[in-house]
């Protein structure tokens, strides 16, 4: 597992190896397990606490803003607070899922595992500080989180968006994103189209 899913600080050659060879979902399970420092704190994705953070603390202020700009800004701070201690992590999770085949077993278990335990924190904090606008909050929070791990899946397996040895400046990530913003969104549609066809050749 340690070539698999690479290292933090490790040279290109790693880094190369972790995009080509994969792990199966269960053997990314098994060495979360096992090693969760490693793969959790050692690897502790950045990129994802300052664009996550950002962006859903902006998420839970204008949906809050029919309460009254304070109550806006009180969502807003403590989606910030809570997102930046905790978006780091979920990035790991996200990076170590990426190094995983087949691609729809890991989305599959990246996009249910992880908003279970990302919005189960997230409706705690926001139910115990009485967030008034809180149905629609976590509404609009858990389609963005569906949406973004998907993508972040898919750009981590293309090395944009990971952290460690070999990996990109985030500046550089950003660059790369609207054209796999693009990618991605045929992607779906694209695969779709190859079971068919492959359907249609079966007969």
């Amino acid at each position: 597992m340690e070539n698999i899913l690479g290292r933090p600080g490790a040279p290109e050659s790693d880094r190369s190896n972790h995009q080509t060879k994969r792990a199966t979902v269960g053997a990314v399970l098994l060495a979360l397990l096992k090693d969760p420092a490693r793969l959790l704190l050692a690897r502790w994705n950045w990129k994802s606490a300052v664009l996550s953070s950002g962006l859903r603390a902006t998420i839970f202020f204008l949906v809050n803003l029919k309460a009254g700009r304070h109550a806006a800004i009180g969502a807003m701070q403590a989606e910030l607070a809570l997102r930046l201690l905790t978006s780091g992590f979920y990035g790991a999770l996200t990076e170590a899922f990426s190094a995983a085949e087949p691609s729809w077993q890991a989305t599959a278990v990246a996009l249910v595992g992880l908003p279970f335990l990302n919005h189960s924190l997230e409706f705690l904090l926001h139910w115990y500080r009485h967030t008034p606008v809180l149905g629609p909050s976590i509404a609009a929070s858990v389609l963005f989180t569906a949406l973004s791990t998907a993508f972040n899946l898919y750009a981590m397996r293309r090395g944009v968006l990971t952290v460690g040895g070999g990996s990109k400046s985030l500046q550089d990530d950003l660059v790369q994103i609207p054209a796999l913003l693009v990618a991605f969104a045929f992607a779906g549609p694209r695969a779709i189209l190859q079971i068919l066809a492959s359907a249609v050749r079966a007969r």
